[in-house]
């Protein structure tokens, strides 16, 4: 009998660690960076003379390609099985290139700066521990400088620099790169925004663009910038920093509706006379607003990058990430906008990261308006003025995001904005900032939801990264809230006041969507079509992207109608101004897993409903 309880106790312990490990993996974000885990101010040097390692080809973008697979032979007498190779650019990474200290001399130790990526030697021979050879594959990108490979011994916390490469380099480092299109402050405004080399006193930089088969035009780009002293910690402000390079935006301005333009990136080289040109690429026009044609929209939060050669995957650390990427590529002739509410990197403060993403989307966003919100792995940092006070940016503070990505924000530090595309209204709050009544943002998306014409925008969206609204989520079912603490204190009256059809959030890794929803209470019983007056907000949270999972809840609310504990995203197809269709897909897949339809007219949202009804009279 004791032998029996003492097992069941046992089994309950167990079960109570894994449950409480599951929820404090949610809390701290799912695993660290993994460039984090070397502890690569603690590098020392032990040169063997009998090691080599050899990268090739020495010059890569012969062809003019952003993108090259390199080849890393590595030939070691002393194998051990925690080797590793790290990839470095520039690629001098002595102490020269370490920032002074206090009295004017370069820091110790020997390496400053972590690498860019890294893989372990057997990664691709398992015989490498007993030979000391082995060929590993690395896809690199054009990141405005050169490269080496170094071997490691020691393991990822003692490393011990053995060997270093040959440098390799594109022939073009400086060419401009990774486009990202933006909606403008005006429906006929896109923004095209890029990455380069080349500062203003090089170079003057342009886009020429057009219609697709007509005569081309150029419009001049603004440059900014961003330096180590602008982050606000570790490790972005240490062993995390990267030059970022030169971030350019355009303006091209009143675009014809739903025209097909073409746009290359430009850079004038005063010095020599000569230009330098990016490839072309195209986009469609925004539709005017209100404008009665097929829309779709997909949305979704916290994807991340990962690596197509398999480097940094010491814990698989965004695993959904490139079939989030890949299952809109390929469907990209059938999405017109996307909207990636918040942690966007995951980069947490090593600043290569950034390329590293940009390079990832290019695909997307060179096509489409790739919109973003701030997430906390974009912007809280300690007494950095972010509504709370935790270390998740790595230092970044929001600085890379609102360099790196145009939003239409009166001011890009305080990530909130309206956009308006075709039939949809979008009002994308910050989550890091303070939403409450009385603060600026609240006036923000109290105006941003008050102005939506409905006769003309019928589908008004709320977004925000952190979960304003309703989730099962685990973390905070312990909490007993199912939102962010203090999340729908002051948001609900403004969402049932304007009638918001849906609301999207992130943070949390899973989909879940709830019933049409008003102070915890489903008002409407449906579940796969609505009709007839807007009573209450469908609240979504999309954040299977592509970072670690989240785990529900055991309990399951009334109003949560579908939950997966998968990697995913939503597609919103408006057919005209009474009928939308939403779909959540699978990022493995790509198929539909969960969906409905909206069906109603004007009257509907102009019917009085509990806490949405204006002021009347029976005066005559």
């Amino acid at each position: 009998m004791k032998e029996s309880v003492g097992r069941c106790l046992k089994l309950l312990l167990t079960l109570c660690f894994v449950n409480l490990s599951i929820v404090l993996a949610d809390v701290h974000g799912f695993g660290e960076q993994p460039l984090s885990k070397i502890a690569i101010e603690s590098a020392t040097i032990l040169f063997n003379s009998n090691a080599s390692i050899r990268a090739y080809p020495f010059f890569l973008g012969l062809k003019g390609e952003d993108t090259q697979w390199v080849t890393v032979d590595i030939d070691y007498p002393d194998p051990a099985e925690d080797d590793w190779v790290g990839v470095f650019s520039p690629a001098n990474f002595n102490s020269s290139t370490c920032p002074p200290n206090k009295d004017g001399e370069a820091k110790t130790p020997y390496i400053c700066t972590a690498p860019i990526k890294y893989k372990y030697a057997k990664y691709s021979n398992s015989e490498y521990t007993n030979t000391g050879k082995a060929t590993l594959k690395f896809q690199l990108i054009n990141q405005r400088a050169d490269f080496s490979f170094a071997l490691f011994s020691g393991g990822l916390s003692n490393p011990k620099l053995v060997a270093i490469s040959n440098y390799i380099l594109f022939i073009n480092p400086k060419a401009p790169l990774y486009p990202r299109l933006a909606q403008g402050k005006s429906w006929d405004e896109m923004t095209v925004t890029w990455t380069s080399g080349y500062d203003i006193s090089e170079a003057v930089p342009f886009v020429e663009w057009g219609i697709k088969g007509e005569r081309q035009m150029r419009s001049p780009a603004g440059t900014l910038t961003f330096k180590r002293n602008s982050m606000c910690g570790p490790p972005a402000r240490t062993v995390g920093w990267r030059d970022p390079g030169f971030i350019h935006t355009s303006f091209l301005k009143n675009l014809w509706p739903d025209y097909v333009y073409t746009y290359r990136l430009g850079h004038f080289l005063s010095s020599h006379g000569s230009y330098v040109f990016s490839k072309r690429y195209s986009f469609k026009a925004s539709p005017y607003p209100g404008q009665d044609s097929l829309q779709r929209i997909i949305i979704f939060g916290d994807m991340g990058k990962a690596e197509r050669d398999g480097s940094n995957e010491y814990s698989d650390y965004q695993p959904g990430s490139l079939n989030t990427t890949d299952q809109l590529i390929k469907d990209l002739d059938n999405i017109d906008i996307v909207f990636h509410i918040g942690d966007i990197t995951y980069s947490n403060g090593y600043i290569s990261q950034w390329d590293q993403f940009t390079a990832q989307v290019e695909p997307i966003a060179s096509r489409v308006p790739y919109m973003v919100a701030s997430g906390n792995h974009e912007r809280d940092w300690p007494n950095s003025g972010s509504f709370y006070d935790t270390g998740d940016s790595g230092g970044e503070c929001g600085v890379p995001a609102e360099t790196i990505y145009y939003v239409p924000a009166e001011n890009r530090a305080k990530f909130w904005y309206a956009t308006d595309y075709g039939m949809f209204r979008f009002c994308i709050a910050d989550s890091e900032h303070d939403w409450r009544e009385g603060t600026e943002q609240y006036e923000f998306i109290e105006n941003c939801l008050a102005t939506a014409d409905r006769q003309k925008q019928p589908w008004l969206i709320f977004a925000a990264h952190r979960v304003l609204g309703y989730s099962s989520n685990s973390w905070y079912g312990l909490e007993g809230t199912y939102e962010e603490p203090m999340g729908r204190e002051s948001l609900q009256r403004l969402w049932q006041k304007y009638k918001v059809d849906m609301a999207f959030y992130g943070h949390v890794h899973n989909y879940e969507r709830t019933c049409p929803v008003y102070q915890s209470q489903c008002v409407n019983s449906e579940k796969s079509h609505y009709s007839g007056v807007v009573d209450g907000t469908i609240h979504v949270v999309v954040g299977g992207g592509g970072s670690h999972l989240s785990g529900f809840s055991q309990v399951i609310p009334k109003w949560s109608i579908y939950r997966d504990y998968d990697y995913g995203f939503v597609k919103l197809t408006a057919f005209n101004h009474s009928s939308l269709l939403f779909e959540y897909k699978k990022s493995s897949d790509g198929k539909v897993y969960d969906t409905f339809t909206i069906s109603r007219d004007y009257r509907d949202v102009l019917a009085c409903v509990h806490d949405g009804c204006e002021r009347t009279t029976a005066a005559s």
